[in-house]
């Protein structure tokens, strides 16, 4: 655990304020959900995942998308990539989503790109490198909430996704949604 230094005095509610620079380099946003944890005099803040809770199912959910597609699969919660499978997942997993991810899942508009018929692919991960010449994103919404999203991502030459592919994202997106209904 890093100290920051910083002192805050909880208040006669019991309300204590996250500074905001922590809370800009957390991705803490008014109304997100806080996990509470102690162990012996420490208490700790997590930011809550939902889909982090069903951690062994969105991950095999993610393997089978791969195996199923042919293409890298990926399963995000509203911050990160959870799980990745296929070439170039390494460099995926654990790292932050993409500004421009972060607003599609706010939107919750899916995307379907490809380099080869014009399409403007957006970047996945925040400060990365990499680069794919086709893209499909689907929102995982649930009771109204987008918790993440079902990625499809292919680096190919001229790849174009099949609307099979498309067609098992959104079933993927769909089954990790009906986990919290």
């Amino acid at each position: 655990m890093k100290a920051t230094g910083i002192v805050r005095r909880i208040d006669e509610l019991g309300r204590v304020v996250i500074p905001k620079e922590i809370r800009r380099t957390l991705r803490i946003r008014e109304g997100d959900p806080l996990e509470l944890f102690t162990d012996r005099d420490e208490l700790m803040l997590k930011k809550y995942s939902p889909i982090a809770s069903v951690e062994r199912f969105s991950e095999g959910t993610a393997k089978s998308l791969h195996e199923q597609s042919g293409y890298l699969a990926a399963i995000t919660d509203a911050d990160n990539i959870l799980h990745a499978f296929g070439t170039g997942r390494k460099a995926l997993v654990g790292k932050a989503v993409s500004d421009e991810m972060t607003e599609l899942m706010a939107s919750r508009r899916s995307h379907l790109a490809s380099a080869a018929e014009g399409g403007s692919v957006m970047p996945v991960i925040k400060e990365s490198d990499l680069s794919f010449t086709a893209q499909f994103v689907v929102p995982i919404v649930a009771g109204g909430d987008c918790l993440g999203a079902v990625i499809l991502l292919s680096s190919e030459e001229g790849a174009v996704m099949e609307s099979s592919a498309v067609k098992l994202a959104r079933l993927t997106a769909d089954i990790i949604a009906s986990q919290f209904e």
